[in-house]
């Protein structure tokens, strides 16, 4: 029973948070805060996909040059800062990725 009250807190608290901002809409953040919170999507997605490139079994660093997630997540970042285009970026990401699964021999068959 302690978990149900421990997830309907959560579902509580989270609904409390995201209905104060539609609650109070004239409610301000400090200019401070405000930048802050310009990283959140930075941080969150680097945190998702970082230990996806940098340990793929979910086990040990794979720092080595047949890790096909983080070359072609670096791949992607190359293609990110040069091209600006997020459909770019998308495609050109996963055509890396592809590509080098297929040469290294790890696609799925």
């Amino acid at each position: 029973m302690d978990i149900w009250w421990l997830i309907l807190g959560m579902a509580l608290l989270t609904f409390v948070i995201r209905y104060s901002l539609f609650a109070w809409p004239a409610l301000r953040f400090a200019p401070v805060v405000r930048q802050g919170l310009q990283y959140v999507p930075t941080a969150v997605l680097s945190a998702i996909v970082v230990p996806g490139m940098l340990m793929p079994g979910g086990g040990q660093l794979a720092l080595n040059l047949d890790n096909a997630y983080l070359l072609a997540g670096l791949a992607t970042i190359v293609i990110a800062a040069l091209s600006r285009h997020l459909l770019a970026t998308i495609g050109g990401g996963l055509l890396v990725f592809f590509l080098l699964r297929g040469v290294l021999g790890q696609l799925p068959i």
